[in-house]
């Protein structure tokens, strides 16, 4: 069986003995970033190993194309071939707990057309409260050669999202939390607001209270909520930095409603040149209108 979404513990419990599961630690913390890597050395899934948001699953900043770019093709290349992935691995990423981490490893890894990739659903969390077990230290897998291609329906760049600001039968869904949305506050960019025209699913509406995705049609339904019947394939997501979108992408895929795409530079790459439309619009007070 191949998982494409999401896997539950107790079945991954079955799996650590097969040598065609590939499990990929993703623990992060935006603002202590040593704190993921720490985590895994202390306790970590049986026969994990750790990637690291800026180093592994992130490409180079250059002060314009945001937070979180995209690695390039052939660094990821490199990045999945040393992580022991190739045609026949069933990967399974997780992070501590909501998967906003795990799911960047699950979007590259589909965007580069490995379909056989699962978040664990709960992460960390779930699996160590639900009993099972867990090592310290560090582990590495046997290398192997990481054939694959970026699937280019599945982005969106700045100019792309640009042309598609209120264009009609199109929807750009932002999956920060309301209040940076709203712009009433913002910690980590430059600038406050969103792009105009977007919509609003904060990417935990997706998740039950402890921390696990809602079921299919749970999701269905909140993100028909948000999207109202825009085709799968005409939806762009986009976050601070393009993390948390993946999670929507995630919850999209795994509600049957396929084909929507990720804006990787997100609001950290738009916010970036002043030139571009903002909303609120700021008032010459400094506050917005």
């Amino acid at each position: 069986m191949t998982f494409t979404t999401l896997i539950d513990a107790q079945t991954l419990a079955g799996r650590l003995a097969d040598p065609a599961f590939a499990l990929v630690d993703c623990r992060f913390a935006l603002d202590d970033e040593a704190w993921g890597e720490q985590a895994y050395r202390t306790g970590h899934i049986p026969g994990a190993i750790y990637a690291h948001l800026d180093r592994d699953l992130s490409g180079i900043k250059s002060g314009r194309n945001g937070r979180h770019p995209l690695p390039s093709v052939e660094a990821l290349t490199r990045t999945l071939g040393r992580f022991g992935i190739d045609s026949d691995i069933q990967v399974v990423a997780y992070d501590q707990d909501a998967g906003m981490y795990a799911s960047r490893l699950w979007w590259l890894l589909r965007w580069m057309g490995h379909q056989a990739v699962a978040v664990l659903d709960g992460g960390f969390a779930k699996w160590a409260s639900d009993g099972h077990p867990a090592v310290s230290g560090e582990e590495s897998r046997a290398p192997r050669a990481f054939l694959g291609a970026p699937r280019a329906e599945l982005v969106s760049n700045v100019a792309d999202v640009a042309a598609l600001v209120h264009k009609d039968g199109w929807r750009l869904v932002d999956a920060r939390a309301p209040e940076r949305f709203r712009g009433e506050t913002e910690t980590i960019d430059r600038v406050a607001g969103h792009i105009p025209g977007a919509v609003n699913h904060f990417f935990k509406r997706n998740l039950a209270e402890d921390a696990t995705f809602l079921p299919p049609a749970a999701l269905r339904q909140g993100l028909r909520e948000t999207l109202g019947d825009v085709a799968a394939d005409h939806i762009v997501c986009y976050c601070g930095s393009g993390v948390t979108a993946c999670h929507n992408l995630l919850a999209l895929e795994h509600a049957e409603l396929a084909g929507a795409k990720l804006y990787a530079g997100s609001w950290s790459e738009w916010s970036s040149d002043p030139e571009r439309p903002v909303e609120p619009r700021a008032s010459a007070d400094g506050g917005t209108s």
